[in-house]
């Protein structure tokens, strides 16, 4: 860690604040930025639904959304307005006491977009700032908009022209903005594919760029003119080897999620994601801890600057971001209390940093790892596991947490009154293998990994399932372990809401929304959503009525590839809406219709060895979208059942000639032969025929 910049005068305001949102705790009806406030606690102080009332809780208003793609946004709430983003980065405005729909904005994202995301179109968020309304679109745009209207006030592209990389940038949005002093931050994603990630901050007012921060290097220690120019000319730079396969794939480092803004230190956290590709030994000749990725990193939040950084995951092959819910809370650290900063990163272990200075405090496992040895308690380095390093020894390796980490994106909570912090975790282990064939593709993942799948075959999968699992985490950061834990039926569950009304809400990827005691955990509410929730809830209050709402909808990486794994976890058939409850609602959700296709015998013959070839390319293009082993996970076609692999016309007109891009489905012309095309066909027929049998026997 590079030591801090002194933060002697606080900066001049680009302008002045924005009451609502500077002064969140003040009117805790309104929920107006994304954490409710800038600490990101998502705690609320409204209490009229409590352990006492929450018999009386029930469905007030729903409405159901265009897509029922997966759903991940939280909602903002401003004076009895609620702002919602939903799948393809739609915006709408409602009336938050009744429902109404008050407007809607549709960016009008490219079908073909799609397949530059690694993890569904979902939008996590919007931001407010003085009746304007921020979100980030899918294919790279920041859009501000009108907050009564939802007229758009200004557009501009966040992408910035790349000719290093060429045509195998996949930079997409999908992330909250955050707006401070008038400046609005943004990141992307696409690491997954091949880019070099960055943070940008826009004018509020203009959409001028003001900012930018990257957080790789350029091949040769370019200077690019950006903020970030020094500090990765002397410090980054350094950690990476100068001919690694980084300098065509960009290396990665995307600020894809968390960002932080903290009033106490005015300084913007943000949280650096995975490298590009996965593969450390590809990506920079197994040397160099590869800054500054898997790192939270501390910048000025008027002019982009760097003040410090702490790496979490050096040498990053097991794409560890550091990308996960980040928040700030006072804590007693040795019988001192301490401004700090929490997160609990995908690798497995709880950290607490200085807010001020990003001195390392502390960093526990909140849940098993088997990647690294201990930390360092004075440098919080990790003494990595030698067989961890699978890139570099060319042997498989089985970690635990996998790549979906032991806690993803679903935002955790803190409440004051029981000093707990309430983290949605999970259990996926993943064998981690070298490509032996590797090589950059302008289409599909760039990983650097073997994507042979699990074997669809009942008794293997019935001892993996035993292995995957979720459940709530009650954590202390003061005794640093944990106070309680509510298992899961499944992983991959949604986000979590503390209450002054000593409840914790919470999702479930089974379809339940939960309340639960906050002190011990005791489930004291159940509501069937019909549907699978990844996405956090939040409370607002109007009227002086209080209200509970979250968005529902099945979705993200684990539903897309997650292929038998995520069918077994969730049957449902997806639905995406927003659910939103009082105290005596009287509103109840229509009976569901199941809409999922019936399996039927495929019409086509495969030719084995066709089939053969076509099973790797399918996991290399395929995967992505159409789940491990061609067995959709829920929220895209499964495509063993779709009428198109029955004719070779058919199918190429689809996967080649992209007949459905308007719908996400782009076509592989440009990357895929119609040899490899027809292959990949054969091996859909295979799997229709195989699946088909056994579902029979």
């Amino acid at each position: 860690m590079l030591a801090a910049t002194a933060l002697t005068t606080v900066p001049t305001l680009a302008e002045t604040p924005d009451p609502i949102v500077t002064q969140a705790d003040q009117h805790p009806e309104n929920w107006p930025t994304h954490g409710r406030t800038y600490a990101e606690q998502r705690y609320s102080p409204l209490d009229q639904i409590n352990t006492q009332t929450i018999s009386h809780l029930h469905l007030a208003w729903y409405q159901d959304f265009e897509t029922n793609r997966g759903q991940e946004a939280t909602p903002l709430v401003i004076n009895g307005i609620m702002y919602a983003s939903t799948n393809w980065s739609h915006v709408k405005a409602y009336d938050a006491a009744t429902g109404k729909l008050l407007w809607h904005y549709n960016p009008a994202v490219p079908g073909a977009a799609a397949a530059k995301g690694c993890c569904d179109t979902v939008n996590r968020g919007v931001a407010y700032w003085k009746n304007r309304i921020y979100v980030g679109t899918f294919d790279g745009r920041l859009v501000a908009l009108d907050a009564k209207t939802g007229s758009v006030v200004w557009s501009v592209n966040t992408i910035p022209k790349d000719a290093a990389l060429g045509d195998i940038r996949s930079y997409t949005v999908d992330g909250a903005p955050r707006v401070v002093n008038g400046i609005v931050v943004i990141g992307n994603g696409g690491a997954e594919f091949g880019v070099r990630g960055f943070v940008s901050g826009f004018n509020a007012k203009t959409g001028a760029l003001k900012w930018r921060f990257y957080t790789v290097p350029a091949p040769n220690n370019k200077a690019d003119g950006a903020v970030s120019d020094n500090v990765l000319h002397k410090v980054a730079y350094p950690t990476w080897s100068p001919t690694g396969g980084w300098v065509h794939s960009g290396g990665g480092g995307t600020v894809w999620d968390s960002i932080v803004y903290d009033p106490k230190t005015d300084l913007l956290y943000i949280g650096v994601g995975n490298g590009s590709p996965w593969n450390y030994k590809f990506r920079s000749n197994g040397v160099g801890d590869n800054l500054f990725l898997g790192s939270i990193v501390a910048l000025k939040p008027e002019t982009g600057e760097y003040v410090w950084h702490f790496q979490e995951t050096p040498k990053d092959q097991w794409d560890f971001t550091a990308s996960q819910p980040m928040m700030t809370l006072d804590l007693p650290i040795q019988g001192v209390m301490r401004h700090v900063l929490v997160q609990a990163p995908k690798n497995g272990f709880f950290y607490i940093l200085d807010a001020q200075t990003g001195e390392f405090l502390s960093a526990v496992p909140y849940t098993f790892q088997n990647w690294a040895k201990s930390i360092n308690p004075k440098t919080g380095r990790p003494d990595i596991n030698p067989d961890a390093l699978w890139s570099v020894t060319g042997k498989t390796w089985m970690g635990i947490p996998g790549s979906l980490g032991g806690h993803n994106w679903a935002p955790m909570a803190y409440s004051p009154k029981t000093g707990l912090i309430y983290i949605p975790a999970q259990q996926l282990p993943e064998p981690f293998s070298t490509n032996p064939h590797l090589k950059l593709h302008k289409q599909g993942v760039n990983l650097g990994i073997d994507m042979t799948g699990l074997p669809d075959d009942p008794k293997v999968l019935d001892t993996v399932s035993k292995t995957v699992k979720g459940w709530l985490l009650a954590w202390d950061p003061v005794k640093q372990k944990a106070a309680y834990t509510v298992p899961h039926p499944a992983p991959w569950n949604g986000g979590v809401l503390a209450t002054g009304g000593d409840l914790v809400f919470q999702g479930l990827s089974t379809g339940e929304f939960n309340a639960y005691r906050a002190n011990d955990g005791k489930q004291v509410f159940s509501f069937n959503a019909q549907t699978g929730i990844v996405a956090p809830p939040i409370t607002y209050s109007v009227n002086g009525k209080q209200y509970i709402a979250v968005e529902v909808g099945w979705g993200g990486v684990f539903p897309l590839m997650g292929g038998a794994l995520a069918r077994l976890h969730n049957s449902s058939v997806n639905r995406s809406r927003i659910l939103v409850f009082t105290l005596d609602g009287q509103e109840n959700l229509p009976e569901p219709e199941n809409t999922a296709p019936s399996p039927k015998a495929p019409e086509g013959k495969f030719n084995a060895e066709k089939a053969a070839s076509g099973y790797p390319l399918f996991q290399q293009y395929c995967l992505a979208c159409h789940g491990d082993n061609a067995i959709g996970g829920g929220v895209l076609p499964d495509l063993r059942w779709s009428a198109f692999i029955n004719t070779q016309d058919s199918f190429n007109s689809v996967a080649a000639q992209g007949a459905l891009a308007t719908f996400g489905m782009v076509g592989f012309k440009n990357e895929l032969s119609d040899k490899q095309i027809e292959d990949i066909r054969n091996f859909l027929l295979k799997r229709a025929s195989d699946s088909y049998a056994n579902l029979h026997k």
